[in-house]
């Protein structure tokens, strides 16, 4: 049965007695609202791992848009359920109060790459990702923490952080996962009008393509999405865009 865990007291028992009995552990850092994506990190944990844990915290410091923050799915009845179905051992559930009795005066800043993209987009957003990421791994200290490809600007800021401060953690990378007309999986969908995603679809169509940036960019453009960005670096495409109140990312490899 899996076990919820909302007092940071509590954890630091269990992870002691984790400690003591030798068990790897697997972590995957979630703002719930659980969907296949996540389910994907999930099962790769528990393949590699003794133990697996799972986080569900809306982290307030990472918005910068407080509506998207207040609209954020809240599914943890879901949640649970998907994770008890899955064995997955631990569910960590703390308190805003807890994770941040400093009120977030200490934070964790990267004055390079979370400079652009999304860190040029989101005022902040970086800062409040790789604060509570690294104080999630020193709670958890796990020998490996999963991440998905889809937030990849994300993904390489956490591995590299990770090196920075010498933490015994191997950061996972874990393929996209995709719905059946290719679009990224992400709580956010779940917004999404019919309408709005029939338009939706057409973004990774167009980001995936042999066009250029610009190219790319009007074409989003007279499609009627609002275009963030479509930019191009270290051999990867990113993108991001806004369907109503609803803001979607997503990125592919360039293929020369």
């Amino acid at each position: 049965m899996t076990k919820v865990i909302e007092s940071i007291a509590e954890w630091r028992r269990v992870r002691q007695q984790i400690l003591l009995e030798d068990r790897s552990v697997g972590f995957v850092p979630t703002m719930g609202n659980l969907h296949a994506g996540h389910q994907s990190l999930l099962k790769r944990s528990k393949q590699e791992n003794a133990t697996s844990v799972l986080s569900i915290f809306v982290n307030r410091t990472q918005f910068d848009d407080e509506n998207d923050f207040a609209k954020y799915p809240r599914t943890f009845f879901e949640d649970y359920a998907l994770a008890e179905a899955m064995g997955i051992d631990y569910i960590l559930l703390p308190k805003y109060e807890e994770l941040y009795p400093d009120s977030y005066r200490y934070r964790v800043t990267e004055l390079m790459l979370s400079q652009g993209m999304e860190g040029q987009h989101r005022a902040g957003h970086f800062d409040g990702v790789l604060t509570i990421v690294m104080k999630l791994l020193l709670l958890v200290k796990p020998a490996q923490v999963y991440l998905g490809e889809k937030d990849y600007q994300q993904l390489q800021l956490v591995t590299e952080m990770a090196k920075a401060f010498f933490l015994d953690t191997k950061v996972i990378a874990c393929p996209t996962i995709r719905d059946v007309n290719g679009l990224a999986l992400s709580s956010r969908n779940n917004r999404l009008t019919v309408e709005q995603y029939q338009l939706a679809i057409r973004f990774p169509k167009l980001l995936s393509s042999q066009k250029t940036a610009a190219e790319i960019r009007q074409g989003l453009e007279q499609l009627g999405f609002m275009v963030d960005y479509v930019e191009e670096f270290q051999g990867r495409r990113y993108g991001a865009v806004r369907i109503g109140d609803v803001r979607l990312i997503d990125n592919f490899v360039v293929y020369s």
